[in-house]
């Protein structure tokens, strides 16, 4: 039992000089407008840390929610990752390579 309680004592001191591996990132803008009396909605996010998240939409009158937004947060080497332009892209490559599939047959 003693061994046990030294361990843990030295495991707290140790842990404590580690470096933090995840420092705290601070907010820059945060807003959000929860829905209103039509249902609409939005968000906007940003944190120094170069994530950005902004949406609005409004709620559908059959249930759900029909929005639209943007996001994009850096990758290790600075870049930064635009998913829903990356995606666009890469659908509209698609559809490209489909078209000329279909030309060949």
């Amino acid at each position: 039992m003693k061994i046990a309680v030294v361990l843990a004592l030295l495991a707290v001191a140790v842990a404590d000089k580690l470096p933090l591996t995840n420092p705290p990132v601070a907010i820059l803008r945060s807003s959000q407008v929860n829905p209103d009396e039509n249902g609409a909605h939005s968000s906007d996010f940003e944190a120094e840390n170069g994530i950005v998240f902004q949406f609005s939409g409004k709620e559908a009158e059959e249930g759900g929610a029909n929005m639209v937004g943007y996001f994009s947060y850096p990758q290790e080497d600075g870049s930064l990752a635009e998913f829903v332009l990356d995606q666009i892209e890469f659908a509209r490559l698609e559809d490209e390579r489909k078209a000329l599939e279909s030309q060949e047959e």
